[in-house]
């Protein structure tokens, strides 16, 4: 089985801290990177989707125009960002540059308050993951989600830890592929990949 992650376009209101608590839809830009994300049909024959708007909203008008499945996960909503949902990076360096600074050092101790913990939120993406996509009869499965989802299932597959996950850089409409090896298991192909 292929599986290729897609992280959603670029959001209305540019770049912010949106968790699962902040669900702004694609702007016109995003609807642009997603399009040309999946201009090339890569033979999918289902797609799995986040239920927040700016993975949904795309994953509907793919599945209606190239006639395919749509499954909407719950669990593989954005990990939850408490008292930082809608803040922008310049904002949260300016205003509370240390607990900016303690996040980055360690974001499994330092969340931000009101923050979904990592290792449930990695515990979470795992399972909806398995769920969704382990039921699949398809070989070749698009999975649109989020920044976070994609940095927790490359960490899954490559046994990375929960403190070492923000290294993985994961822009805009990138993919990312994992295959599934008969005996080898899940393995990762290429990540942060752009058309």
């Amino acid at each position: 089985m292929i599986v290729d992650l897609l992280r959603h376009g670029e959001p209305e209101g540019g770049q912010r801290y949106r968790g699962h608590g902040c669900d702004d839809p694609l702007s016109a830009q995003g609807w642009t990177q997603m399009e040309h994300a999946v201009r090339d049909d890569d033979g999918w024959q289902a797609v799995v989707s986040s239920p927040m708007r700016r993975c949904r909203a795309f994953a509907e008008r793919l599945v209606d125009e190239r006639d395919l499945s749509l499954h909407l996960e719950p669990g593989l909503r954005e990990v939850g960002f408490g008292d930082w949902e809608g803040c922008t990076r310049v904002e949260l360096q300016r205003e509370r540059p240390d607990e900016y600074r303690a996040f980055y050092a360690d974001p499994v101790h330092s969340r931000p308050a009101g923050a979904e913990p990592l290792g449930a939120f990695r515990r979470r993406v795992e399972t909806a993951f398995e769920t969704a996509v382990g039921g699949q009869s398809a070989e070749r499965v698009l999975v649109i989600v989020h920044a976070g989802v994609i940095r927790a299932l490359v960490g899954w597959v490559m046994g990375v830890p929960d403190e070492r996950l923000f290294q993985l850089e994961c822009e805009y409409a990138s993919r990312t592929r994992l295959h599934r090896h008969p005996t080898r298991g899940w393995r990762v192909i290429h990540t942060n990949r752009l058309p």
